[in-house]
């Protein structure tokens, strides 16, 4: 420890703030007289307790705060108050305007903090001048509606103080015209650019750097660790408090963030931007169609190596004799001849310039997909390959993040507080500790304050087959649908792949069809998740469809859903070749990859999905989870322990009484 953490943890006693918090969340304090609805819950005021001593001290706290804790507050109140300079990092992009637009300020407002608050987000989220004056000049659409959106955006352009694309509400955020007006870390000009001085993206990074709480999320932050590229880079030297909430997604997001992958469609989308550059600034300069031909045939040779789409294989897993090798080497030599020529004429626009400084890279990203380093350099990361449809990845994901992360968080002392309703399997933290290189870091659960036993039901059916059996969906769609109908829809089916999801829609339909129940039925990937979830509240009656991507990040309260449907027992996919990675050697160090792996993470990733069901004092509800490995399997009781503690039944008249005592649902 450094001389100046002694320092600091020396004038930081224990509990110094611990009058302060009970007095600001007592029933006649600053929150109650300044929130409405607010109520006092005692975890919530532990859990500050626990944030304010962190932040006194600089020190780090994993808080795990059940449903219902109001784990947003007991950690913003402390960091308006005491945290000096800090950032919070949140898992999603809607939760990240969440607090900026509604959190913040309303604790601001009721403690009477005059801080500061600023929202940064990646480039990918903000206008750029220069790529909507390119597009508007060169007029290379991909899509018919674009010409309408392009008109909006550009109307945007002139009266927005942001930039921001999630304000322009008529365009859609997945629009294909805003690959065409944003920038991207390759394709931005920085100081060289003409609109620098009117930069959305460097301007939000200039508000970032004067406010006193800068709201990011975990892609963003990540990115800026591993690219140097987000703003996060300037504000982290100067934060005294760092607090990650949905801290549960830190793991993922920082694998992918501190690996690499590059991609055929990468290079493709090279090829498309030489020839327009080429043809715009130098078009005696060289054959420019004839330049690019040869790379994009050596992209689509590699693609071709593997004839199927959705496999995933290490590179131990491909055969030397496959073409993908060779494939491979041909399509480096290809864009090493592209580079040479945007070298020659590189000095004639600075758009040029760009694509040779992006060829160059990606040239050296493919020559890193092999193996290099000492045996113990070449053992940290898995080389793997991800074919789809139209595209090849090579990705380097490290066998651990611990050590990166943990270089992260050297420097000055600060405070790093992370929270989330599911960091623990039965209070037990040490296998998310061990992921991000948090070992004997001080850690706290609170319970969440409703009552579960009385609220909730746990209802696991009899009979069910083996997961793996033919026909496992249309068991469970069987066995949901008495219990769909005790609740007059209102439920969510979570399914653990997208087959489960698409078999689950034909079966559900066919049965509301034939025996005429008047649900709507609303499918993931029908609609975007947004218009499916607004659809889902203000029908009161619906019964959802989804994949992992409806297991958390999902607020439904009230009537609207009575039940959630799981599956399967989350266990991530055995072909993944990273997870596969990670299981030999954790066993090679005398681990066993399933117990201290694969099971925190499906109790964590079950956790999630469960969370859906009860998200008020007023909610009742039905939690079924299919899977008769909860009951038949040793470590099944591992699992119905770790959840909330739900009265539990595998009796279906339980359940359909429990539900019949439930008020009927309204539809708007």
């Amino acid at each position: 420890m450094t001389e100046l953490a002694k320092a600091m943890e020396a004038l930081a006693e224990p509990g110094e703030h611990d009058v302060e918090i009970d007095e600001l969340f007592s029933d006649r304090g600053a929150l109650a007289r300044g929130i409405d609805d607010f109520r006092p819950r005692q975890s919530q005021t532990d859990m500050a307790r626990a944030v304010a001593d962190a932040i006194a001290r600089r020190a780090t706290l994993l808080a795990e705060a059940g449903t219902g804790t109001g784990k947003t507050f007991a950690y913003l109140v402390p960091a308006l108050l005491w945290g000096g300079k800090v950032i919070v990092s949140t898992g999603t992009k809607n939760l990240q305007d969440q607090l900026f637009l509604r959190d913040i300020p309303v604790v601001r407002k009721a403690l009477n903090v005059p801080v500061t608050i600023a929202l940064l987000k990646g480039r990918a989220n903000y206008l750029c001048h220069f790529h909507l004056d390119r597009t508007q000049q060169n007029g290379r659409l991909t899509a018919r509606e674009d010409v309408g959106y392009l008109r909006e955006i550009a109307r945007f352009a002139k009266t927005t103080s942001t930039g921001d694309k999630s304000e322009l509400s008529r365009v859609p955020e997945s629009a294909l015209i805003w690959n065409l007006v944003t920038s991207t870390r390759d394709n931005c000009l920085g100081a060289e650019c003409a609109h620098y001085q009117d930069c959305f993206v460097m301007r939000a990074r200039k508000e970032a750097q004067q406010a006193d709480v800068v709201v990011v999320n975990h892609h963003l932050f990540f990115a800026d660790v591993a690219l140097k590229d987000t703003g996060v880079a300037e504000l982290l030297p100067s934060a005294n408090t760092v607090i990650f909430d949905e801290a549960h997604q830190l793991p993922d997001t920082a694998t992918t963030f501190f690996g690499d992958t590059v991609s055929t469609s990468q290079v493709m989308e090279l090829c498309r931007d030489v020839l327009a550059e080429g043809l715009t600034h130098a078009r005696d300069g060289a054959d420019w169609a004839a330049t690019i031909a040869p790379v994009e045939k050596a992209v689509r040779d590699l693609r071709l190596a593997f004839p199927a789409e959705g496999i995933k294989l290490a590179r131990e897993q491909i055969a030397d004799s496959s073409p993908f090798f060779p494939a491979l080497e041909h399509l480096k030599a290809m864009l090493s001849q592209m580079t040479t020529v945007l070298a020659s004429q590189a000095e004639r626009s600075e758009t040029l310039e760009q694509c040779r400084a992006r060829a160059a890279e990606l040239g050296a990203r493919l020559d890193a997909w092999v193996p290099v380093g000492d045996a113990e350099q070449r053992a940290a990361k898995v080389l793997w390959v991800e074919a789809f449809s139209q595209s090849l990845q090579l990705h380097q994901t490290p066998l651990s993040i611990a050590p990166v992360f943990s270089k992260q968080r050297e420097g000055p002392p600060r405070a790093w507080i992370f929270t989330s309703a599911t960091l623990a399997v039965k209070n037990d933290f040490s296998h998310y500790s061990a992921q991000l290189g948090l070992t004997d870091e001080p850690s706290k659960s609170w319970p969440s304050p409703f009552d579960y036993a009385r609220q909730a039901l746990l209802y696991v059916p009899p009979d069910l087959p083996a997961p793996n059996s033919p026909g496992y969906t249309d068991a469970v769609v069987e066995a949901a649908l008495p219990v769909i109908e005790a609740a007059r829809g209102r439920a969510f089916l979570l399914c653990t792949t997208l087959r489960a999801v698409k078999r689950a829609a034909e079966l559900l339909r066919e049965a509301f069809k034939t025996r005429q129940l008047p649900w709507p039925l609303l499918v993931q990937g029908e609609l975007g998740r947004t218009e499916l979830l607004s659809r889902f509240r203000s029908a009161g009656n619906a019964v959802l469809i989804g994949s992992q991507s409806f297991w958390e990040g999902v607020d439904v309260r009230g009537d609207a859903l009575s039940v959630v449907i799981i599956d399967k027992l989350p266990f991530a996919p055995p072909d993944d070749p990273v997870l596969a990675a990670r299981i030999a050697d954790m066993e090679k160090r005398g681990l066993n990859g399933f117990m201290h792996h694969q099971l925190p993470e499906a109790i964590i990733s079950l956790k999630q999905g469960a969370g859906r069901l009860i998200r008020d004092e007023r909610d009742r509800g039905v939690l079924m989870i299919c899977d008769p490995r909860l009951i038949s399997k040793p470590y099944g009781r591992r699992i119905w322990q770790s959840l909330p503690p739900f009265a539990r039944s595998r009796e279906l008249s339980t359940v359909q009484a429990f539900l019949q005592n439930a008020p009927a649902a309204d539809p708007e």
